[in-house]
């Protein structure tokens, strides 16, 4: 038994040995793309590319590979080269162990070179003045639904939505204290405290609630004072080296969160899109029921509606809208077209690949 161990594993062996050769010999190639886009100042990140190479492989398998086990190995792949001819510079609602800090490692992975900010303001200012090349920003949740500070930025921004990421969310909490009935203070983001509501009320009932901008930042709070604990996810736990109390303490187990990715660029078609617009309506009866008319003529698929102020004129509304498919389907033209008609102003935030 053990001989026929050794003679599959040899077999393993020429198979690794073959794999690290053909991964140069894709190294190489990577490498001559990365010169010619230097070049001619196109960015390297390419989320269309990366998709349609993942969906053509799944489609392409015929072997014991599951389509998740493809789509892990090539992110993997493509986070590996990403890095290899350029450190990428990615901003990120910080600090360190927040939600957006995961997504982002999640996206870009462990070569690129993150800056984390207070603020979801200052990640669109990093990459505006070219100090990251990309932004990682959340925009919703399943739950407690959509981050309307981000909605609000994208009013004055001329930055592209590039790429998303959807994130399973779970909550621990943590401490330096041994034993959760130590506990007399407890901080998180609002949303993170929303989100554990139930579970607070039946384990932590005299406990004082305070709210932070981030759940990093309840980390760093948890870190200093004493009898206290965060609301913050697992990788938080191992960067400040704090005990967790328990684990997976969300109310709902189907629980994700949205991210956007920012940067200067639209992402290409991959025939699997999503686009997100903004717009103002005219002040006339059935404006926005003119608006979603072509819509429904093309056939697209309204996915999520919002209305914010544009506190710009009191009663004034601004609606940001995302559908299925891409700015340069013909339908969606000839859409935007007519809603462009009905409209004060229409901006196209993004095209990007659409997350499964």
């Amino acid at each position: 038994m053990q001989k026929k161990i050794e003679e599959i594993r040899k077999k393993i062996d020429k198979i690794d040995e073959n794999l690290v050769k053909l991964l140069n010999e894709r190294g190489e190639l990577v490498k001559e793309i990365f010169e010619i886009k230097k070049e001619e100042k196109k960015p390297f990140f390419d989320p269309s590319r990366e998709k349609r190479i993942i969906e053509r492989l799944i489609r392409k398998n015929v072997g014991i590979l599951k389509p998740e086990d493809i789509k892990v190995i090539m992110e993997t792949i493509f986070k590996v080269y990403r890095g290899m001819f350029k450190e990428i510079t990615v901003a990120y609602l910080g600090p360190e162990g927040t939600f957006t800090h995961q997504a982002a490692l999640e996206k870009f992975g462990e070569k690129a070179k993150y800056i984390p900010v207070k603020t979801i303001d200052e990640v669109f200012r990093e990459v505006e003045k070219q100090r990251a090349d990309y932004g990682v920003v959340p925009i919703e949740n399943s739950i407690e639904g959509v981050v309307t500070h981000t909605l609000d930025v994208f009013l004055e921004s001329e930055l592209k939505i590039t790429s998303e990421i959807l994130l399973e969310i779970h909550h621990y909490l943590l401490s330096k204290e041994k034993s959760i009935k130590n506990i007399k203070k407890l901080y998180s983001h609002p949303q993170a405290i929303a989100q554990c509501r139930n579970w607070i009320s039946e384990n932590l009932k005299d406990v004082e609630i305070f709210e932070t901008e981030s759940t990093g930042s309840a980390v760093k709070k948890a870190l200093k004072e004493k009898n206290s604990a965060a609301i913050a996810s697992e990788i938080a736990s191992s960067i400040y080296n704090l005990n967790i109390l328990a684990e997976r303490i969300e109310d709902f187990r189907e629980n994700y969160t949205r991210f956007l990715v920012i940067g200067k660029n639209f992402s290409e078609r991959t025939g699997n899109d999503k686009t997100s617009i903004l717009f103002s309506i005219k002040d006339k009866v059935g404006a926005l029921h003119d608006i979603l008319v072509p819509f429904k003529r093309e056939k697209i698929n309204l996915t999520r509606i919002e209305s914010r102020p544009s506190k710009k004129k009191a009663w004034e509304y601004v609606f940001f809208v995302d559908f299925i498919g891409h700015k340069d389907d013909e339908n969606v033209k000839r859409a935007l077209k007519e809603v462009e008609k009905s409209t004060v102003f229409l901006k196209v935030l993004g095209s990007y690949p659409k997350e499964r």
